[in-house]
């Protein structure tokens, strides 16, 4: 049975929009997975380690019929495929993918927290969730374009395409 997931991408490195652009095409090419939407691309600064560029972030809606398990494997590879090193916390990075929900499960395993524990606090995964999905309801924590209007520190400028 195909779940619906949202994936969240970011890069600072070697051409963003670039890598974002060749992770997406490889999420497309993964077994039992289609991409259902893509949001815009968005211009954001750093949040923690700050000493870095600005990132470039999307969210992707998928279905798959990957276990959770399965496809953050599979994320994990797109992200070493693409030169992902894992220096600095928070650090620059080619390429980042985070399973952000999986269908509307609560999971809390080793490495595999879902939905993304941080995701409410970054304007930055939720403009672009909200932008292609924007009643869609994040498990124990309610609607995003909600959680959303409680960040203001944040500022997101839409890239063109």
């Amino acid at each position: 049975m195909a779940v619906q997931v949202f994936v969240a991408l970011g890069a600072n490195l070697v051409q963003p929009a670039k890598q974002m652009r060749r992770a997406i095409a490889l999420i497309c090419l993964l077994p039992q997975t289609r991409l259902l939407k893509s949001s815009s691309f968005y211009c954001t600064s750093p949040i923690g380690y700050t000493d870095q560029p600005d990132f470039t972030n999307s969210v992707v809606e998928i279905s798959t019929e990957l276990t959770a398990r399965e496809l953050l494997e599979a994320l994990l590879a797109i992200e070493s495929a693409l030169g992902r090193e894992r220096s600095i916390p928070n650090g620059p990075r080619t390429i980042d993918l985070d399973l952000i929900l999986y269908g509307d499960r609560t999971i809390d395993e080793k490495d595999l927290i879902v939905p993304h524990p941080r995701m409410h606090e970054r304007a930055f995964v939720l403009v672009p969730l909200t932008e292609i999905a924007p009643d869609i309801v994040i498990p124990s924590l309610g609607p995003a374009k909600n959680l959303l209007a409680t960040i203001t520190d944040q500022s997101l400028k839409r890239l063109p395409l």
